[in-house]
């Protein structure tokens, strides 16, 4: 079953002048078709300005499209009366956990979202405890946000996404204002959940590294999907991600370099174990 499904989306920002009055669009995304199963891991890549944010917004309907459909769990993202069923389905955590966390103890910033869709106080109780143990932060529920570093923040505003029982998670730019330890916490932190709650993940990124284990990639470029395929698929395109100015990981590059240099290693290296394993097994 699809989880996400688009067709010919399109989404335009309006061009105002210092009065306000209106003298132009701007197309940010243009014409996307784009499946995502039940269940699974998607990442949209792409360079600051090529429509993966705006995009992620239509999903739970923060933006409508200007043309074309999105459907979240078969509802129609543009119908006024499916809003509040699709923002139950797809819940956004966004790259400053700062923007998201409202709460003065972490435990009740949690239970804020269950409490506005209207579950009763013991099951709110109940899913701020498995949230915060889902994302190892049960033994701060009593701690002010404040207190908190940059991903264990991020962690607690996952966990308040996930409080809502949502069936798909999107994540935009999640780990960009945070430091290589606590991008591992927050990624290892959502791999975990899709494993036990069978979420849908969508991630929209730069960093490439954390794509290696994604089920399909998206790439996108001035509002359109320029590329698409498994990690090892788009990976093996090296030189096509650099003209669309992404980063590669540095294990993919170091293979294809040895390649060019007349090894027989295969295109699409995503890990250093694997680059390891068939150095090994030349002669």
């Amino acid at each position: 079953m699809d989880m996400v499904q688009t067709e010919k989306l399109i989404y335009e920002y309006e061009k105002r002048d210092e009065d306000g009055n209106v003298i132009g669009t701007s197309r940010a995304v243009d014409g996307v078709d784009l499946d995502v199963k039940e269940g699974q891991f998607i990442a949209i890549l792409g360079h600051n300005g090529s429509g993966k944010s705006t995009f992620a917004k239509h999903i739970n309907a923060i933006l409508v499209p200007t043309e074309g459909s999105m459907w979240v769990d078969g509802k129609n993202t543009s119908d006024p009366g499916e809003i509040w069923n699709v923002r139950q389905t797809a819940g956004m955590v966004f790259q400053n956990p700062d923007n998201q966390i409202i709460g003065t103890v972490v435990e009740e910033d949690v239970g804020f979202g269950p409490e506005n869709l209207g579950v009763p106080t013991d099951e709110i109780w109940q899913r701020v405890e498995e949230s915060l143990k889902a994302v190892g932060m049960i033994e701060y529920r009593h701690h002010s946000p404040n207190k908190l570093s940059g991903g264990q923040k991020q962690r607690v505003a996952i966990a308040g996404v996930v409080a809502m029982e949502p069936k798909c998670i999107v994540l935009d730019e999640p780990t960009a204002m945070l430091d290589p330890v606590g991008r591992k916490e927050v990624l290892k932190t959502v791999q975990k959940l899709r494993k036990q709650k069978h979420v849908t993940v969508i991630l929209i990124t730069h960093y490439m590294e954390e794509v290696v284990d994604a089920d399909r990639i998206f790439v996108m470029d001035h509002g359109r999907i320029v590329m698409e395929g498994t990690p090892k698929e788009v990976f093996s395109r090296v030189e096509e991600l650099k003209s669309l100015r992404l980063d590669v990981p540095q294990v993919t590059i170091l293979a294809d370099e040895l390649r060019k240099k007349g090894l027989n290693i295969p295109a699409g290296i995503l890990r250093k174990e694997e680059l390891v394993d068939i150095l090994c097994q030349l002669e």
